[in-house]
C-alpha cells in the first residue's frame, strides 16, 4: 500500500465491522463525553459521521495553532469538512460476545475523532473502544450543556416537546487554554493532566453502569438505546491508551483504577507527571515512539519509569512523525502535510499497521484475549522493518 493512496480515513483490517456513536452523559462539565467505536453487526446500508463533528472545531484549531480564525477556520473547515469516518453510525452492537474496552486519551490540541483510524482498527479485532474529549481545556474545543435562563426560556415558542429538560439546555463552549506569559507550563499541565486521568476512570465507570444494566441519559442521542451494551463489555480485560498528552494520561489513568491493566503510550509526553509519582507506575506499559518527536529530555523521563518498573517495554518506528499516529497523516495533502509535519517517510498506512499489531500484540500479553495476537509479538521486541527496540537516541540527533 503506497503513497499513491488518496486521502481518506483507512477501513478497519480486522474480522468485524464497526459501529460507532458518541456519548455524553450527565450534560455537565463534570459529566462524561467520549466517541465509542465497537463490533457491529455486518450492514451494506449505513450512515458514516463527518470526522469534523462542528466547525467550532475548526476554530478551536486554528486558535490553538496561533493562526487567525477568521480566515483560517473556513479554510480548515474546506480541508477537512467532508471528510466521513468509514463506521456505522449509530449501528447495534454485537450480541454474541463480550468485548475488551479500550479508554483512549486525546493529545494536546486535539478532540474525540482525531485518532479515528487507531480506534476504528482496534474495535474492528474486537474492542470497544472510547475516545474520550476530555474538558479541561486541552482540548483544542469541546463543549458540553448548561441549563438556559429564565428569561431564555420565557422568550422561546414552547411546545410540549420543548419543555423537555433536552431542550431546556444551552450549549457551552471550551476552548484550548493557552500558556500565560510567564506562566509555568508544568502549573498548568499537571493538573490537567489530572483531570483527564480522572475522566477516563470516569469513562470507564459509565460504562461499567451501562454494562450492568442501568439506564443512562445519553444527551446527544435520545434514539440509540445504550442498554444493547448491557452485558456485552469484559471488563476483566480493560486497558488505557492514548498519544502524547494522553500517553502522559493514560500512564497516570492506570494508577487511578485497579481494572486498567495496562497502558499503550503512542510518542508519550512525560512533562505533566510529576517525578515524585514514577515509583507508583508499576503496571505493564508499552510505549511506541516516533523517530523525530522524542527528546533527550523525555527520553530520559521514560528510562527512570524503566528502572523502577520491569514490566516496561520501548519500541521507536522508523520514518514516522509526531502526527503519524494520528489521522491527520491521512488527510492532509502534500502542501499542509510539509506545513504541518504530518507525515514523515514512512507510509501512514504502514505505520498505522505497526502501531496497532504491536498494541495488539502487547495487550495480548497482558489481558486474557481469545485471538491470535500473538502473531505479532516479534513487533513488541522491536524486531521488523521500520522498528527498533527501544528509544530513538542513537537514530536522532537530539
Amino acid at each position: 500500500m503506497g503513497s499513491g493512496q488518496s486521502l481518506g480515513l483507512p477501513h478497519g483490517k480486522g474480522p468485524h465491522q464497526v459501529g460507532c456513536t458518541d456519548v455524553m452523559a450527565d450534560h455537565t462539565r463534570k459529566g462524561c463525553f467520549f466517541r465509542l467505536y465497537y463490533p457491529c453487526h455486518p450492514s451494506e446500508i449505513r450512515e458514516e459521521p463527518l470526522w469534523m463533528p462542528r466547525y467550532e472545531y475548526c476554530c478551536g484549531l486554528a486558535g490553538y495553532v496561533n493562526l487567525n480564525i477568521g480566515w483560517c477556520a473556513p479554510i480548515l473547515s474546506m480541508t477537512f469538512g467532508s471528510y466521513r469516518v468509514p463506521v456505522c453510525w449509530n449501528a447495534a452492537v454485537k450480541q454474541d460476545d463480550k468485548f475488551p474496552l479500550i479508554i483512549f486519551s486525546h493529545g494536546l490540541g486535539a478532540f474525540r475523532t482525531v485518532y479515528s483510524a487507531v480506534c476504528m482498527e482496534m474495535a474492528s479485532w474486537g474492542f470497544l473502544v472510547a475516545a474520550v474529549e476530555h474538558r479541561d481545556q486541552s482540548a483544542c474545543m469541546t463543549y458540553y450543556f448548561k441549563p438556559k435562563s429564565e428569561h431564555e426560556q420565557q422568550n422561546e415558542n414552547t411546545t410540549p416537546e420543548t419543555t423537555s429538560s433536552q431542550y431546556q439546555l444551552q450549549e457551552e463552549w471550551l476552548p484550548f487554554k493557552k500558556l500565560k506569559e510567564g506562566e509555568k507550563e508544568f502549573r498548568l499541565r499537571n493538573p490537567q493532566v489530572h483531570q483527564r486521568a480522572n475522566e477516563c476512570v470516569r469513562a470507564l465507570k459509565l460504562l461499567k453502569e451501562i454494562n450492568s444494566g442501568k439506564s443512562v441519559d445519553n444527551v446527544l442521542h435520545k434514539d440509540l438505546d445504550l442498554s444493547m451494551l448491557k452485558g456485552r463489555i469484559d471488563f476483566n480485560n480493560v486497558a488505557v491508551m492514548g498519544h502524547s498528552f494522553g500517553a502522559a494520561t493514560a500512564i497516570l489513568a492506570q494508577k487511578k483504577h485497579d481494572d486498567f491493566k495496562c497502558a499503550v503510550a503512542l510518542d508519550a509526553w512525560m512533562f505533566p507527571l510529576e517525578n515524585q509519582l514514577y515509583h507508583k507506575f508499576v503496571k505493564p506499559i508499552f510505549f511506541i515512539n516516533s523517530e523525530r518527536f522524542q527528546t533527550a529530555e523525555n527520553v530520559i523521563k521514560i528510562k527512570r519509569l524503566c528502572s523502577t518498573n520491569k514490566q516496561i517495554k520501548i519500541i521507536t518506528i522508523l520514518g514516522s512523525v509526531h502526527q503519524s499516529q494520528t489521522d491527520f497523516t491521512f488527510l492532509t495533502g502534500h502542501v499542509l502535510s510539509r506545513i504541518f509535519q504530518t507525515k514523515g517517510t514512512i507510509d501512514p498506512y504502514v505505520a498505522l499497521e505497526i502501531n496497532t499489531r504491536a498494541a495488539l500484540a502487547f495487550l495480548k500479553r497482558h489481558l486474557d484475549l481469545k485471538e491470535d495476537f500473538g502473531q505479532w509479538d516479534a513487533l513488541v521486541e522491536g524486531h521488523g522493518e521500520h522498528i527498533i527496540p527501544d528509544t530513538p537516541f542513537q537514530i536522532c540527533s537530539l
